[in-house]
């Protein structure tokens, strides 16, 4: 796998200002702020209902905001432009912007390789063989090389979302969104995805995980932020995070959960 590492520059690779997403009446999102440097890894957690995963959804325009402006990599995209001409720069953001589900959302009729060649053979036209030289170093990267011509119903759930890292890696992004990446596993898989995210975390690469394992926030996040109504309730580091929280509302959570 092409080395991650990279220096982290001063300019943020995220800038998310003013981020508002409203379902209907329901205001999920209530004026967000965030800028995530490059290289950084930054983890989300919080009570079920407060909006984390909508936020990683609109940050690669799954779900369009109702306000506010985002900007991925010098791509910037105001929320009451992006369905009148931003198409074009929603497909930059994506091309940019790796994501990885709470379900592997794996193409059921194609191998863990055909899964993993498709998009960079239709949407960045690579050769067949480019893509599956490609998907052969990333499978060997998640330790799948024997699985190469499974399909997914004959991989475990932790080897189908290794695969699924695989194949978001594949298009070679910039940035990887993480959902609860481990949810729908049982506890005994947990690892070796967990395992897989702390290595790309160790070779550079910007990410933003929203997730319940504590462990994965406490040894690899440079910034945890608890979530909650929509809001940031606190961000801090995972030292000061976890053992000095300055909210009360911080401290209420970790109370539940550690």
């Amino acid at each position: 796998m092409t080395n991650l590492q990279q220096t982290r520059d001063a300019e943020p690779i995220i800038k998310i200002r003013g981020l508002h997403k409203y379902f209907g009446p329901l205001h999920v999102l209530r004026g967000l702020d965030l800028d995530v440097a490059q290289g950084e890894v930054i983890v989300i957690i919080g009570p079920s209902g407060g909006g984390k995963s909508t936020f990683l959804r609109c940050l690669n325009f799954l779900e369009h905001p109702s306000a506010g402006t985002i900007e991925i990599d010098g791509v910037e995209i105001d929320a009451g432009a992006s369905g009148r001409g931003g198409s074009q720069r929603i497909l930059q953001i994506r091309k940019n912007t790796g994501m990885v589900f709470q379900q592997f959302n794996l193409f059921p009729h194609m191998t863990a390789l055909g899964n993993i060649i498709e998009a960079p053979m239709i949407v960045k036209k690579k050769s067949k063989s480019e893509a599956i030289a490609k998907a052969e170093e990333l499978l060997a990267w998640v330790d799948l090389s024997e699985k190469r011509d499974e399909y997914p119903s004959r991989l475990s759930g932790g080897q189908q979302q290794r695969v699924a890292i695989a194949r978001a890696l594949a298009m070679e992004p910039k940035i990887m969104l993480f959902d609860e990446p481990t949810s729908a596993l049982d506890p005994e898989l947990i690892a070796e995805v967990v395992e897989v995210m702390e290595r790309l975390a160790n070779e550079g690469m910007t990410m933003a995980v929203v997730t319940h394992e504590i462990h994965f926030a406490q040894d690899v996040a440079d910034r945890v932020i608890l979530m909650a109504d929509g809001m940031w309730a606190e961000i801090a580091p995972p030292d000061e995070f976890f053992t000095n929280p300055k909210e009360e509302r911080t401290r209420q959570f970790l109370a539940h959960i550690l």
